[in-house]
C-alpha cells in the first residue's frame, strides 16, 4: 500500500492506455518498431536464402562454411554487440578506417549515434545476427526439392534464374511465409539487441525499450504494462492475419 501511495507502481486503470497512446513520441516509437521489424525480418530471410543457395551443392570445406554461418546466431548477444560497437566506432573502428582509406570518406561516420544511420545499422545487425535461423529452415527445404525437377528444367534449357523462380521459389514460399511471421514476432519484441547497441537513442527507440524506460527511469509500472499490452495486441493482429492467410490457402 505504501508503494502505491508513493506512486512507484502507479494506478492500474484503463486511463493508462489513454495516457500512453497520447504520450509524445509513442506513434514515432511504434513506427520505428515496425520499420525495425520489417527490415530485420526481410534482411534475415534474404541473407539466409542466399546462404542456403550457396552451400546447397557439395564443395570442399562446405561443412566448415555451414558451421561458420551459425556463429552469429549462437554467439552471446553481448559479445557480438560489443564487436559491432568496436568495429563501427568513429575513432577506433575498422569500418571507418577502411571507409576513409579505400572509399574516400571525408570524415568518420558515427553509425550508432547519428539519426540518419543508427536505425539502419541496428536493422543490419538484426538481419546479420538472425539470418542463420532462416538459413537452417530454407536449406532443409531446398535439400528436399526433388532433383528431377531441376534436371528436367535444365534439359529444357531453363536458365538458373528461371529454375529458381519457377521451381525453387514456389517450393520455398510456405517456409518463407512461416519464417516471415516468426521472425517478425521475434523482432517486434526484441529488446536486448537495440538496447546494447544504442540504448534506444538516435531514433532507435522501439516499443520494448520504451517499456523498459517507463519501468525503470520513470518507475511507472502502470504505463509500462499498458504499452506492453498494446505491443501484444499488435502481435495478435499479425498472427491472426497469418492464420487467416494459411487457412485460406489450405481451403483453396
Amino acid at each position: 500500500a505504501t508503494l502505491r501511495k508513493t506512486g512507484l507502481l502507479g494506478e492500474f486503470t484503463m486511463s493508462n492506455f489513454d495516457r500512453v497512446l497520447h504520450t509524445p513520441g509513442f506513434a514515432d516509437t511504434l513506427w520505428t518498431t515496425l520499420l525495425y521489424s520489417l527490415g530485420g525480418t526481410f534482411g534475415s530471410i534474404v541473407i539466409g536464402l542466399v546462404a542456403a543457395l550457396v552451400v546447397r551443392r557439395p564443395f570442399r570445406g562446405r561443412t566448415l562454411v555451414r558451421a561458420s554461418m551459425l556463429l552469429p546466431y549462437v554467439a552471446p548477444v553481448v559479445a557480438v554487440a560489443f564487436v559491432w560497437q568496436v568495429m563501427l566506432d568513429p575513432q577506433l573502428g575498422i569500418v571507418n578506417a577502411w571507409g576513409q582509406r579505400f572509399l574516400g570518406w571525408d570524415a568518420p561516420i558515427p553509425f550508432l549515434s547519428q539519426d540518419s544511420t543508427a536505425l539502419w545499422t541496428v536493422i543490419a545487425f538484426e538481419a546479420w545476427r538472425y539470418f542463420p535461423f532462416a538459413f537452417l529452415f530454407l536449406l532443409a527445404r531446398l535439400q528436399a526439392v526433388p532433383a528431377d525437377l531441376e534436371e528436367a528444367a535444365r534439359v529444357d534449357g531453363a536458365t538458373p534464374t528461371q529454375r529458381f523462380r519457377h521451381i525453387l521459389l514456389p517450393q520455398l514460399m510456405p517456409v518463407i511465409a512461416l519464417l516471415a511471421v516468426l521472425r517478425f514476432i521475434m523482432t517486434f519484441n526484441k529488446f536486448d539487441d537495440v538496447y546494447l547497441l544504442t540504448g534506444g537513442t538516435a531514433g532507435t527507440e522501439v516499443v520494448s525499450v520504451r517499456v523498459y524506460q517507463f519501468l525503470t527511469a520513470r518507475t511507472d509500472v502502470g504505463a509500462a504494462a499498458a504499452q506492453a499490452v498494446v505491443l501484444a495486441v499488435v502481435l495478435i493482429a499479425f498472427v491472426a492475419i497469418y492464420l487467416r492467410f494459411f487457412t485460406a490457402r489450405r481451403e483453396a
